[in-house]
């Protein structure tokens, strides 16, 4: 074999067919798009339209219900906690909250924080700082000998910001806070 002989082998390469190059080839006149019409012309993309009819993904009903104030927990095994200890990934001298959990890549996302699940088995003594846990993860933590401590939920103004109509109880709020 010479460096002048390679050849790619038959049927690798092909070369396209030329459109619209006369009545002879095949592919000319009207260049395998037919006759006329909106899709004869170039540029034309018509997903999902159905002419006159209603097209199908608007015929079909919409599913499911998409809460609004639905909380958006980092949900966290007591599994992969007991996991991540024996691997020295997290140091149990500290509490462990959002911000250990995070560093130690175990909490990904969840903007309203942290919420415990009781998968797993746990056997060091943690004390734990989070904003939701189950009761089974609540369980399995104080039975091994440690502590859960979870923060209580942010107050919700309904969506309405500063307007939030603001009354008695409102007032007697204020009061407390000052003292």
């Amino acid at each position: 074999m010479k460096l002048n002989e390679l050849r790619d082998n038959p049927g690798a390469r092909k070369t396209r067919i030329r459109v619209g190059r006369g009545i002879g080839s095949g592919k000319g006149k009207t260049a395998g798009r037919g006759q006329k019409g909106q899709k004869s012309r170039s540029g034309v993309a018509v997903k999902g339209f159905e002419g006159g009819q209603m097209p199908l993904h608007m015929r079909l009903p919409k599913r499911g219900f998409n809460n609004p104030f639905g909380k958006d927990f980092a949900e966290v095994n007591i599994g992969m906690i007991q996991k991540f200890i024996d691997a020295k990934k997290i140091d149990i001298k500290n509490d462990l909250d959002i911000v250990a959990l995070r560093a130690a890549g175990l909490a990904k996302g969840g903007k309203d924080g942290v919420r415990l699940l009781g998968k797993g088995e746990i056997t060091a003594k943690v004390k734990m700082i989070v904003n939701g846990a189950s009761k089974g993860a609540i369980e399995a933590i104080e039975k091994a000998g440690g502590s859960v401590e979870v923060l209580p939920a942010p107050k919700h103004d309904g969506g309405q910001g500063d307007k939030a109509p603001k009354g008695k109880a409102h007032e007697r709020e204020k009061a407390a806070k000052a003292k």
